[in-house]
């Protein structure tokens, strides 16, 4: 699949800041994290987003961040964990690149989450459980699924494979 614009997708801890980095290295583009770019539009971290103004909140932000990026080429994007659930948004990521699922099975992913409360989705695990559930169905909808419990390394070589780099 040739393109000029690759979205990581898939659950929180699946490596999408981490292979969009090492993807963008390799091939000389700019990434984009839609958390980052939130965060810093915000001054707060994302768990703190959560706390004072509400997911509701956070999803709008989510949803211009991922508009701000549709003039972007030759970018690599890294979604939040909850980005491509939306149906809105998972329709514009489908048409304006090619979008990879990094998917990581649920008890990798715990494995992976700091307890710290930067990941405020995680803070229950019966919750946690059920949102990755739920998300499922929407993450198969990406044009490639990746397993994530593989090295960076040989997730960005199918990737490059994938896109023709």
């Amino acid at each position: 699949m040739r393109t000029d614009k690759l979205y990581l997708v898939g659950f929180m801890a699946a490596g999408k800041s981490t292979v969009a980095r090492a993807v963008g290295r390799r091939i000389g583009w700019r990434v984009e994290d839609i958390d980052e770019r939130i965060e810093a539009r915000e001054r707060r971290p994302v768990a703190a987003i959560f706390a004072q103004e509400g997911e509701v909140y956070f999803r709008r932000a989510e949803r211009a961040a991922l508009h701000e990026l549709l003039p972007e080429r030759n970018v690599v994007v890294a979604a939040g964990g909850g980005t491509f659930a939306d149906p809105d948004n998972r329709a514009v990521m489908l048409r304006d690149g090619a979008v990879a699922w990094l998917d990581l099975p649920l008890n990798r992913v715990i494995e992976r989450i700091p307890s710290d409360g930067r990941r405020p989705l995680a803070a229950d695990r019966a919750q946690m459980e059920d949102l990755f559930a739920r998300r499922q169905d929407a993450y198969r909808q990406a044009h490639l699924r990746l397993d994530a419990s593989r090295p960076v390394e040989d997730i960005v070589e199918r990737i490059l494979e994938w896109i023709g780099y």
